[in-house]
């Protein structure tokens, strides 16, 4: 009899699981199980909590969710608190179960997790599902990875790559091992923060469900033949798609996605717009590949780059942070991140220039930052975004200035935004 273990990352979510998958077909007996990391309330370098509230909130609502996913499936889900590392040999010594199957995730902390369990001597089966695009479908090795986005997009439509099939959920989920493991009850739920995420007749919380719902919705309505038009749009829940809440905690997958919009294509015509969330969805896979071709170097203060380290202001840095910098449009931004959790593309490009290039911060002090408040943080794309208003990434322009004034001018010409974040004390009453 094999009994296994299947530890939960950053996908937190039954179907279109391929690790689950493969994990289901090797085990007669499999544990579920989440590990919540003392890191999570670590204070970091630059003062703050590693998570806040609103991340921590979305994550266990996510957790929640599985949970009863799981639960309606015939199993149950063990949620721990410690380090993995030092967690699963322990569970694992008193099942009986000697492999582990989990998602692989490229970022240097991940790495190391899966580096110490095999020197425990556990059996580590890792399954890349992360992505949009399977990495053995390019039309290149990962070490061919074109250094330009735009030349990877073009190789990959050239060669007429598409996604895999997304897989169903188990109907049926193996049998928990014995002795049994009390699992972790129900999280406390809390309302998400609706400015951004909601319709304004549909709650939405961070479970897979909730995305589902999300998908359904979005797809079935007509903003996806618009997107590109609205997706500069800086409050309200229809400017752009939403999705990346959910995808980043993996409630969601984006090959899920990949086939909505493939549907509503189908019904409603593809245009422009239906061709940009492709598009969006390829930065994403971009940035999950560039991870897995650089490693570690990602989060050095140079990241690619031969520039000397970047300096640092660190009472410019907690009034930037604080949305006290003196610019109205980027502290309306920056308070919007604080009180809900989320902020539009457009805000992101702002804010992070403004502190790199109008403050000479940081730039991992503003990621850290990003890491901390937000509920769709996703570590390739927020080191991959940070490193390319830097200059010190994938960028052929060698860093993206975005002039605050004029951006101000162009998507908050009337200063509704600005009007709607002016005031400090808003962040207490959100």
């Amino acid at each position: 009899m094999t009994i296994a273990i299947f530890w939960f990352r950053n996908d937190l979510r039954l179907a279109d699981n391929v690790a689950l998958a493969a994990a289901c077909a090797n085990a007669d007996e499999l544990l579920l199980i989440y590990v919540k990391s003392p890191d999570e309330t670590m204070m970091t370098p630059w003062g703050f909590p590693r998570w806040g509230a609103h991340r921590l909130r979305f994550r266990d609502q996510a957790l929640e969710g599985l949970r009863l996913e799981v639960d309606s499936r015939g199993g149950s889900l063990l949620v721990q608190h410690g380090y993995a590392e030092a967690v699963l040999p322990v569970i694992a010594r008193q099942i009986g179960a000697a492999k582990v199957f989990c998602e692989t995730i490229s970022a240097p902390e991940e790495t190391a997790q899966v580096a110490a369990l095999r020197e425990a001597g556990l059996e580590v089966h890792e399954v890349w599902q992360s992505s949009l695009l399977n990495p053995e479908d390019l039309p290149f090795d990962i070490s061919g990875l074109p250094d330009v986005f735009s030349n990877f997009r073009q190789a990959v439509e050239r060669a007429n790559v598409s996604p895999r099939a997304a897989l169903a959920a188990p109907e049926k989920l193996p049998p928990t091992p014995q002795p049994p493991l009390r699992p972790h009850g129900p999280t406390q739920k809390a309302a998400t923060p609706q400015q951004h995420l909601a319709f304004s007749d549909l709650a939405l919380d961070g479970s897979a469900a909730s995305a589902l719902l999300h998908v359904e919705r979005y797809f079935g309505s007509s903003a996806p033949q618009s997107y590109k038009q609205t997706r500069n749009g800086l409050t309200g829940s229809g400017y752009s798609t939403k999705l990346s809440p959910w995808l980043a905690v993996g409630a969601l997958s984006p090959r899920t996605v990949f086939q909505y919009l493939k549907a509503h294509e189908a019904r409603r015509g593809a245009n422009d717009s239906t061709y940009w969330i492709w598009f969006e969805l390829l930065w994403r896979d971009y940035f999950r590949f560039w991870s897995l071709k650089h490693g570690v170097r990602l989060f050095r203060a140079s990241g690619l780059s031969k520039l000397p380290p970047p300096g640092h202001d660190p009472d410019l840095f907690s009034a930037w942070c604080a949305g006290m910098t003196g610019h109205g449009f980027v502290d309306a931004g920056l308070r919007d991140l604080s009180a809900t959790g989320f902020l539009s593309n457009r805000m992101r490009q702002v804010v992070a220039s403004y502190l790199i290039h109008d403050l000479a911060c940081d730039w991992r002090a503003g990621a850290a930052w990003f890491e901390s408040q937000l509920i769709d943080y996703d570590v390739c794309s927020n080191h991959g975004n940070w490193l390319y208003i830097a200059g010190r990434g994938a960028d052929p322009r060698q860093g993206r200035r975005f002039n605050p004034d004029k951006q101000a001018s162009d998507y908050d010409p009337d200063g509704a935004y600005r009007a709607l974040w002016g005031d400090p004390q808003i962040m207490q009453a959100t």
